[in-house]
């Protein structure tokens, strides 16, 4: 599958992605303080450039959603990472299942999130969050 691809309609992310095409921004779940030591943090950091230290939006190959302080503070750093892809219309975001994996949260929970984002036509959410706000 490649990084980024439409299906019924829908731009989905793979939930694979080894390596970027140009332009090609890997969004990822990280903490405040941007300790990338585990899950999508730490492979963002080993293969895109997200900076150590940095724990919300753009950095090398990367955009960092820190989802380890909450879920009212992840709804802010989306609605921040929403406006950014608003302003980076040449750049294509391919979002991961933020908030799943160390962070806890369920695709339910974060999906919703991703709402308003699912309409720009740069953003490709995973599979995961699809299903979930097209029940």
């Amino acid at each position: 599958m490649k990084n980024a691809q439409v299906v019924n309609g829908h731009r989905v992310a793979s939930d694979s992605i080894a390596q970027l095409n140009d332009n090609e921004i890997f969004v990822f779940g990280s903490n405040v303080q941007g300790m990338h030591g585990g899950g999508a943090a730490w492979y963002a950091h080993k293969n895109f450039g997200a900076e150590w230290g940095v724990g919300e939006g753009l950095t090398g190959r990367t955009y960092a959603l820190p989802t380890m302080e909450g879920k009212a503070s992840l709804a802010h750093a989306v609605k921040n990472f929403i406006s950014c892809a608003r302003k980076h219309t040449e750049l294509t975001f391919l979002v991961t299942a933020v908030g799943c994996g160390i962070a806890g949260y369920s695709p339910s929970e974060v999906a919703p999130l991703f709402k308003e984002a699912e309409a720009l036509n740069n953003v490709f959410l995973p599979q995961v969050f699809i299903d979930e706000l097209f029940k």
